[in-house]
Order: structure tokens, then C-alpha cells, then sequence
């Protein structure tokens, strides 16, 4: 039986940094330059069929990571290896056929959505983009036998997205991006905005269309449940940093990092008796603006196991492909 590290690596991730100007038009001169760090110095491996969950409060840095990696926003630095090519340094031109093998779906499904295309012709986009050289017949019933495979009915390909519903909508969206058939799809919150029952059939379906497609998946959320329920591994992002990446069982059987533990007990537990006596952990202090973020570690300001060598010290993500966590307090070889 072929085991996770034996498979092929299809992305590789290293040190990435996507940094913005915040103060390009500067009231005084002698004002320093500011950069908000988005992503700043992130590190991961994605491997050929796997599902990576990416999960972290809002303004973490997941959404950015995403779009830099599928490159809607620009790399600052570090490296984006995707089947061995940089695609920090491609062309523009480049980028045509780099996107036939990576594709997105959105957080609103409804918005994602062009009003005045109907569903068939926003589905067959992609088709029309970059596959120039099939006929009109072609696309249609390609088209037609996507929409099956989402589970909508292909009489519905001259409708409208707002005469949809927003789960029916998000699986248009991932009509959309299956349409090419890519090897990777990166799914940026693509259940928040969903009622629960519907996000437990989208993500049914997303697991279904991975196994039948051999798709590898980058799944960003909000819900740890969610990720849990779907993600081979799991990254914990905190202000723009990795500081825990481990095994779907690893991480919520044993979360090493203490951000990492507070995310845990802040799920809901299924049992009343085991809810009512659990203890959350919450964060003390407010949340570091990463226009300037603590020069140590930077969890080291609401930390509550944190010293005076988490100020001054930087942590790298360290440990194996099981368990690896960025903290100087915790060995992840002995968690």
C-alpha cells in the first residue's frame, strides 16, 4: 500500500512572503515605508491526491495564500514549485497553461457567478479560454455531462444563477473549475456562506469528485469540523504564519502549538455532558497587526507559556511529515 510520503509531490511551497504597501503615497517624507505581511515566510508540501486544510481566524493570511499560489496576487518572495516550475518567475503567458492544471472555487458562490451568463455558458468559460480547438457540440455536452457529475440536471443549462440556490450555486462554481479537469483545486471557504445540511453534501461531493477525478485539494475554512472531515493534513496559520502542519489524526488527537489548542476547544462537542464540562482556552490580549508584528515568535504576545526567548526568537516550523509545529517550548518529536 502506497503511503502519503511515497506519492509524488506536486506543489512545493517555500518560504513564501506576500507583502503589500500600505503607505505608497506618503503624507511626509521622511515616514518609513510600511508593508502589511500578509504571508510571510510560509513553507508546505502538497502532495499528488491529497487534501491539505488550511484553517486560522480571519486575517490570517489563508485566502491571500491561496490566490498567490494559483497567481492572482504576486509572490513578494520565496517559491511556488508546481510540478518543478517556479511560478513566481512564469510569464504571463505562462500562467495558460499552468491554469488548465490548477483551478479555484470561491467563498460566494453567488458572486462568483457572472448574473448575465447563463449556467451553461459560465461552465464552458474555461473551455472556450483554453481550449479553442473543440467544437461547439463538444463543449455542450461536456458541459452537460459536468453538471451531472455535480448533481444538477442538465435541462437547467440555459438558467441563471440567481434562479439557483446558493448550494446549487457553489456547484456550478465547481462545475466551473472541474470543467478543465486540473490536478489541483483550491477551495477558498467554499461552504461558509452555506446552510450546514448543504455544506455537509457540497463536501460530499467535493470527496466524491476527488476520488473519481484524482484531484489533489487545498481546502481553506473557518470550520475545524469541516476540515477534519475532509483533510488528509492540516496547516495552522496564525498572522500570516505556519505554526502547526500535521496528519489529520496527529493534529486533532494531539495540537502541540497553544494557538492550535485554543482553536480546539472552541469546537463544538456532539456530547452535552462532554460540552458542558470542557474547558476553553481563551486568547488573552488583542490580535498583532501585522503591519508590525512581534519581532519573536509571533503568537508570543497572547502565548500563555511564553518567555522572554519567545521575544527575541523566531521559531521555524520544524518536526516530520506526521507532526511538525513552530514553537520553542514544544518538541513535536515527544508531543
Amino acid at each position: 500500500m502506497t503511503t502519503q510520503q511515497e506519492k509524488r509531490v506536486i506543489l512545493d511551497v517555500r518560504d513564501l512572503c506576500v507583502h503589500f504597501a500600505v503607505n505608497a503615497r506618503k503624507k511626509w517624507f521622511w515616514q518609513p515605508p510600511q508593508s502589511l505581511r500578509a504571508v510571510d515566510g510560509v513553507t508546505f508540501r502538497l502532495y499528488e491526491g491529497e487534501t491539505l486544510g488550511i484553517v486560522g481566524e480571519s486575517g490570517c493570511g489563508k485566502s491571500t495564500l491561496a490566490r498567490a499560489i494559483i497567481g492572482l496576487v504576486k509572490a513578494t518572495s520565496g517559491q511556488i514549485c508546481w510540478l518543478g516550475q517556479d511560478l513566481c518567475h512564469i510569464h504571463q503567458d505562462g500562467w495558460r497553461h499552468v491554469r488548465n492544471d490548477i483551478q479555484m472555487i470561491f467563498q460566494d458562490p453567488l458572486a462568483s457567478l457572472n448574473p448575465r451568463m447563463t449556467v451553461g455558458e459560465i461552465i464552458a468559460e474555461p473551455l472556450r479560454t483554453y481550449r479553442d480547438d473543440l467544437s461547439r457540440q463538444v463543449i455542450d455536452e461536456r458541459v452537460k455531462n459536468m453538471m451531472q457529475k455535480v448533481g444538477l440536471l442538465p435541462n437547467q443549462i440555459n438558467r441563471y444563477p440567481h434562479e439557483f440556490s446558493g448550494g446549487q450555486c457553489q456547484r456550478i462554481g465547481i462545475a466551473r473549475a472541474l470543467i478543465l479537469r486540473p490536478k489541483l483545486i483550491i477551495c477558498d471557504e467554499p461552504v461558509s456562506a452555506l446552510d450546514v445540511s448543504i455544506q455537509a453534501q457540497v463536501v460530499n461531493l467535493l470527496r466524491q469528485l476527488q476520488k473519481e477525478m484524482q484531484l489533489s485539494l487545498i481546502f481553506i475554512a473557518h470550520d475545524l469540523s469541516v476540515v477534519k472531515h475532509i483533510s488528509d493534513r492540516v496547516l495552522v496559520m496564525y498572522l500570516g504564519h505556519a505554526v502547526e502542519l500535521a496528519t489529520d489524526d496527529a493534529l486533532f488527537g494531539n495540537p502541540l502549538h497553544p494557538y492550535t489548542q485554543a482553536l480546539m476547544s472552541a469546537v463544538p462537542i456532539p456530547d452535552p455532558d462532554k460540552e458542558r464540562g470542557k474547558r476553553i482556552q481563551l486568547l488573552e490580549g488583542e490580535l498583532p497587526s501585522p503591519i508590525n508584528p512581534p519581532t519573536g515568535c509571533v503568537f508570543c504576545t497572547r502565548c500563555p507559556i511564553a518567555s522572554e526567548t519567545c521575544v527575541k526568537t523566531r521559531p521555524l516550523l520544524e518536526g516530520n511529515f506526521t507532526h511538525a509545529v513552530s514553537c520553542l517550548k514544544v518538541d513535536p518529536l515527544q508531543g
